[in-house]
């Protein structure tokens, strides 16, 4: 027995999916990306003990203004303050976190 059946809503998908590969183009390679897209509110939030990436600058008692003075602060330092109030085991960690959820928004995933 043979059944007949019609498929819709492939072009809907089709779209979708092509719409997905537009914008994973605009994510790959290179990018430089403000660190307030990288730790927005929510992000901050979500993983850290502070509302904002202002109030981790704040807390951590490092004079950060610009990114010249971030640059500044010893990296062992920073960890030992990113372990203590945050999820992440260092600087590094949260920074790749945040990369992925910043490419992840940027997809609409």
């Amino acid at each position: 027995m043979k059944l007949d059946f019609e498929i819709s809503g492939l072009d809907e998908v089709r779209r979708s999916l092509d719409e997905l590969e537009h914008r994973m183009e605009g994510v790959s390679g290179e990018h430089e990306v403000a660190i307030s897209e990288l730790f927005p509110p929510e992000f901050m939030a979500t993983h850290t003990e502070f509302d904002s990436l202002e109030g981790m600058f704040s807390a951590s008692g490092f004079r950060v203004e610009t990114a010249e003075d971030f640059k500044r602060i010893p990296d062992e330092q920073w960890d030992n303050f990113v372990r203590s109030h945050t999820e992440f085991a260092n600087w590094r960690e949260m920074l790749s976190a945040g990369s992925e959820e910043w490419a992840a928004r940027k997809l609409g995933l």
